[in-house]
């Protein structure tokens, strides 16, 4: 049936109808809201469970990591592996008067291990260790903070790790607050990727 002119024709083409501006705004916003969510969703992810960067503040790495650098310190391995010795990593400072504070240092011995300091060399279950990383500095024992006693020879107990800096004329490590707990470790340092002239593998 045709209309000829009396009436509007149901089969004639008719235009989509255009959405509002508002319209519009409205699916942009939330598009961009959705995109910042997912953005901080995965930042936080790889925060937690992947990997973390860290500024080194202080010269107790010396001369492996320089105060300044920018490192990697990645969490996957320690999901299906415990560290060991000569690994460096990252933790929460066990001192009670800095908590919270993150530190980075070599483990040299692990739980059950016995440490030795002996006329500035490191021994670990008797055996003297080769510590290149030291550039043959003296690895004396230091005092520890308030309320806590180490004495030599060292058991680490299970569950504990005994690091120390490479630095080890200019460094508060085991030898000051005692071994740390494996738990509070938070990552092994594998990179240095600034400034541009110590980027590396650790």
């Amino acid at each position: 049936m045709y209309d000829h002119g009396y009436g509007v024709d149901p089969y004639a083409y008719q235009p989509p109808a255009r959405p509002s501006r508002t319209a519009g705004f409205l699916r942009t916003v939330l598009s961009v809201l959705v995109l910042i969510v997912l953005v901080v969703l995965l930042s936080w992810g790889l925060r937690t469970f992947v990997f973390q960067a860290y500024e080194i503040p202080s010269g107790s790495m010396e001369e492996t990591i320089m105060p300044g650098d920018m490192v990697f310190s990645e969490k996957i391995t320690y999901y299906g592996s415990d560290p060991k010795p000569g690994d460096i990593v990252t933790f929460e400072d066990p001192d009670p008067e800095h908590s919270g504070r993150i530190l980075i240092k070599r483990v040299i011995a692990t739980g059950g291990q016995t440490v030795d300091l002996q006329d500035g060399r490191v021994y670990v279950d008797g055996q003297l260790q080769d510590e290149p990383y030291t550039r043959g500095e003296p690895s004396f024992p230091l005092t520890p903070y308030y309320g806590l006693t180490i004495d030599y020879p060292y058991t680490v107990p299970e569950g504990g790790l005994w690091v120390m800096g490479d630095n080890r004329t200019n460094s508060q490590d085991s030898r000051y607050f005692g071994a740390i707990k494996k738990s509070s470790v938070t990552g092994k340092a594998i990179f240095i990727y600034w400034p541009l002239t110590d980027v590396g593998p650790l």
